[in-house]
């Protein structure tokens, strides 16, 4: 009987000690699962990923995630991974709220190769436009005559006067896009009045740089680093003759500042919210997936640059409804899903579909990558 006594005793003893410690499960140490190495212990699982995170503006830290860790299928992955390989992409990457979920590089590139990135560019043109109208430089609804004077195309001054900015963002200008990339004013003829069609036009896009330098009296190259390329800390980039060349990273940092609505870890870009919406709307009733120099997904009908039908359904239907697409010939991407909060960029060579923007490969790349975001919703 006193035996017994004394055991209750110490078993009162070590629970009063236990108690007061605040021990609980949490303290103690983790068990090894049976059959596991006695050298490892069991990896605790990836906490979860509320906040956005943006990178540095100078040097090469990024944080990174593990796919794994967000439940992702890494067999899908490596399948889209191989794809890629295949189609001559040098340069990919998916982030996630803003880290990098996957990185890679073919073809001797690295993440400071920097690359044309065609009409990809003109998504940025549209912010770097949206940012001088901040500034009080532009005003999209002003006639482009009030920036360029007048006389900038062959029309009667009439006519001319009818172009507003607005109309060279949405491609409807109404010129005639024979001459594609011509900018001399004899280039610039009367096809219909600004709004009444859609067509897919560099030059009237080419001379929004020209409006920029001229509002702004600095060089594009210039005005671009201190509007917007200082601010999220694109490194590895340059303009010549309109075209613009990017490295794989900067443009995933232009993708995170659209991501989050043109601000970047607290700094605004971009301040008007109603241009930042308009960019994303559609931006005319010919072709519902374009907005200001943006491609959308999920409008229910779609134009084809080069093609005068309009086609019916999403511009890329495997991808989610409210995916918007900075496009590039030769298959330059930087896709975001706000929804799902992710960045997908590709860069490299062409592959093989030779248009302006959407294409073929649109939906063959994300036909595999909907299986790799499997805890995603579409």
């Amino acid at each position: 009987m006193i035996v017994i006594m004394r055991i209750i005793h110490l078993l009162i003893i070590g629970c009063l000690y236990f108690s007061l410690s605040g021990c609980d499960e949490s303290d103690v140490a983790p068990q090894r699962p049976a059959g596991q190495p006695a050298d490892t212990i069991a990896a605790p699982e990836e906490p979860v990923i509320t906040e956005p995170y943006f990178p540095p503006i100078s040097g090469d830290t990024w944080e990174a995630v593990n796919p794994g860790g967000l439940g992702w299928n890494s067999d899908s992955l490596n399948s889209v991974l191989r794809f890629l390989g295949s189609t001559n992409t040098y340069g990919f990457i998916i982030l996630y709220k803003g880290r990098i979920a996957a990185e890679h590089y073919w073809n001797d590139w690295n993440l400071r190769t920097k690359y044309p990135v065609a009409s990809a560019a003109k998504s940025i043109t549209a912010m770097l436009i949206g940012i001088a109208q901040d500034k009080g430089l532009v005003d999209v609804k002003r006639p482009t005559s009030d920036f360029l004077g007048t006389g900038w195309t062959a029309l009667p001054l009439q006519k001319e006067s009818l172009i507003r900015l607005h109309h060279h963002l949405s491609m409807t200008t109404g010129l005639d896009e024979s001459e594609d990339q011509c900018v001399s004013p004899a280039c610039l003829k009367y096809k219909t009045d600004p709004g009444q069609r859609w067509v897919y036009h560099n030059a009237p896009y080419n001379l929004l740089h020209a409006v920029l330098e001229k509002v702004s009296g600095k060089n594009i190259d210039e005005f671009t680093r201190t509007a917007l390329a200082a601010k999220i800390g694109m490194q590895n980039w340059s303009w010549s003759d309109h075209t613009l060349e990017l490295s794989t990273r900067d443009m995933a940092r232009f993708g995170l500042l659209i991501q989050n609505e043109g601000t970047w870890s607290g700094t605004v870009v971009l301040k008007s919210k109603e241009y930042f919406k308009d960019m994303f709307r559609s931006s005319n009733p010919f072709n519902k997936a374009y907005g200001l120099l943006w491609w959308l997904n999920g409008k229910g009908s779609y134009m084809i640059p080069g093609q005068p039908e309009v086609k019916n359904g999403k511009l890329v239907p495997s991808a989610p409804a409210d995916m918007v697409a900075a496009m590039g010939k030769g298959d330059i991407k930087v896709y975001i899903v706000p929804g799902q909060d992710l960045v997908v960029v590709r860069h490299g060579a062409d592959t093989g579909t030779e248009t302006f923007g959407p294409s073929s490969f649109d939906e063959a790349l994300w036909s595999r990558l909907v299986h790799v975001f499997r805890t995603q919703s579409n």
